[in-house]
């Protein structure tokens, strides 16, 4: 559910000197942002499909599954579980789409901007053709957000966003949850089934046995299909996050121009410091800041 969108390659930094033919005035969207939606038509159709996906899975396991009730503790304790994830797992995606992934602010090229920026004589920063703005090390464009953003890894449609440095951790928060739901639903798949089987197939279901059996077939195909696929990228965010450095430095093989960290205090400037059951709630901002005092090469 995250994998990277073909419209999202980045533009090639180009070097410029600082000169003043070179300045361009500032743009409206250099101001800072209080609320960030991409309005790209394919991305909230991913998105509208992500959040009936879980909601279809939330309906089969509630009532094909946890009703009628066999079991008031085995319902009680598997409906906890599931609405539980299901619900971090949705406010994970919320945080995801809606927070600015590290957007760099369009048409920032401007005198006093590169001047704050206390440059050398001859110095070169690298100037974004497509927005103007003067892109800072290791910030990528992308074509669909129509900004540079910082530390991109890339573009997800089923987020509507951009994976950076700003929103990751709640997109690998996004990836965990789902596999975990997928794989709760899958095992009360597999267990309802047998007793199914066991039993009469009009008592085990408030639907027509038809109609169970068609409803469970797709719960397992879509448990089946996020469990594997949102388990791929979970993995590989964490490996990102871990070596320090993004999907998009990794496919180009871009040279290593930053200070190697050990994998702990990676993961601490995602998911910030210290650690703490705040790691794992997607309404918990990370305070990076706080890690950056605790940096040293490894």
């Amino acid at each position: 559910m995250g994998g990277a969108s073909p419209r999202s390659r980045d533009i090639e930094r180009r070097a410029w000197y600082v000169r003043p033919e070179d300045f361009t005035p500032p743009s409206p969207d250099s101001a800072p942002l209080s609320r960030w939606c991409i309005r790209d038509l394919c991305g909230m159709v991913c998105a509208g499909i992500t959040w009936f996906l879980v909601l279809f899975a939330v309906f089969v396991v509630m009532f094909v599954m946890l009703l009628p009730v066999r079991s008031a503790l085995y319902s009680l304790i598997n409906a906890t579980v599931f609405n539980g994830l299901a619900a971090l797992a949705l406010a994970s995606h919320c945080r995801a789409m809606c927070t600015d992934p590290g957007a760099v602010p369009k048409g920032n090229a401007t005198k006093e901007y590169i001047e704050s920026l206390q440059l050398k004589p001859g110095q070169v920063v690298y100037k974004c053709p497509k927005c103007c703005s003067i892109k800072p090390d290791r910030a990528h464009h992308c074509s669909v957000c129509k900004r540079c953003i910082r530390k991109m890894d890339h573009h997800c449609p089923w987020v509507n966003n951009c994976v950076g440095e700003n929103n990751q951790k709640y997109f690998v928060l996004f990836t965990m949850y789902i596999a975990l739901i997928s794989l709760h639903a899958l095992i009360m798949a597999a267990f309802h089934f047998t007793f199914c089987f066991e039993q009469d197939w009009t008592k085990c279901s408030s639907f027509s046995p038809p109609a169970t059996v068609i409803l469970l077939i797709l719960l397992c195909f879509e448990g089946l299909l996020f469990l594997l696929f949102t388990s791929v990228m979970f993995g590989t965010q964490l490996h990102s996050i871990c070596t320090d450095e993004t999907g998009i430095e990794q496919l180009k093989k871009e040279e290593r121009r930053w200070l190697k960290r050990s994998r702990w205090l990676n993961m601490r400037l995602v998911f910030g410091h210290p650690f703490s059951v705040a790691w794992l709630n997607p309404l918990a901002t990370p305070e990076h800041g706080k890690a950056d005092a605790f940096q040293y090469v490894v």
